[in-house]
């Protein structure tokens, strides 16, 4: 096994370690991050019935106008708001979040301040 896929192996343990432990509910659903090297995404999931409720990511349109592109702190702090005014219009103020077994830095702090900045809860 070389380096990427040891580093790559782990941080699905971690992934798959983090989710045995949070779970979303209707009344406090699961906001979860998933970031690759040029995009970032956020969910917020309801696992009791298997139903994503919003999503956000850095391709979505409202994004591509602001005339950002890539995946840095200033765009996932937006995906953040984007993420945290949608959850608020569909009834959703407060959340658990899964950072996807990320290291809590950089875009995924981003993200999570951009989110509590907006009003949501967690």
């Amino acid at each position: 096994m070389n380096k990427q896929q040891a580093k790559r192996a782990g941080l699905k343990r971690r992934e798959r370690r983090v989710r045995s432990k949070i779970c979303g509910t209707a009344e406090r659903p699961r906001l979860s991050v998933h970031r690759t090297n040029a995009h970032i995404y956020a969910q917020v999931i309801d696992d009791v019935d298997a139903k994503t409720i919003c999503a956000a990511s850095t391709l979505d349109a409202e994004f591509r106008a602001t005339g950002n592109l890539g995946s840095n702190k200033e765009a996932a702090e937006f995906v953040g708001k984007m993420i945290a005014d949608r959850a608020l219009k569909a009834g959703v103020e407060t959340v658990t979040f899964d950072r996807g077994g990320r290291i809590y830095h950089g875009r995924v702090k981003a993200l999570a301040d951009g989110a509590r900045s907006a009003g949501l809860k967690f």
